[in-house]
């Protein structure tokens, strides 16, 4: 008897990971060895930005925060030691938007840390 081979099955797992590198530049999009490798790693650098973007977003709201804590004269070491001696619980990332859209409203905790 004939080995058995499961066509249909293999050409679908094929398919799904052709569909999903559509877009992709020259042979990465339609040659299944290149296609699957440019997929994976693709993966693999998904998971590590997702790690990275929060990093990215912490040092924009820092470097945010400084900014505007500096216009006041305060660094924002100062400005968060401040902060911290208060009691004020604010996370970076409320007072990167308060500094950005509220100047007044950031300026006013900074007037009560002074």
């Amino acid at each position: 008897m004939p080995r058995s081979v499961n066509h249909v099955a293999s050409r679908a797992r094929r398919k799904k990971v052709l569909k999903l590198t559509r877009g992709y530049i020259g042979a990465r999009k339609n040659v299944w060895t290149v296609a699957k490798n440019t997929w994976e790693k693709g993966l693999t650098y998904a998971y590590r930005d997702r790690k990275n973007k929060k990093r990215n977003f912490r040092a924009l709201w820092i470097q945010r925060i400084n900014a505007a804590a500096r216009l006041e004269g305060m660094s924002y070491s100062k400005l968060m030691g401040a902060l911290h001696k208060a009691g004020i619980e604010m996370n970076r990332k409320a007072l990167a938007d308060l500094a950005m859209n509220e100047p007044k409203a950031f300026k006013a905790i900074l007037d009560k840390v002074k």
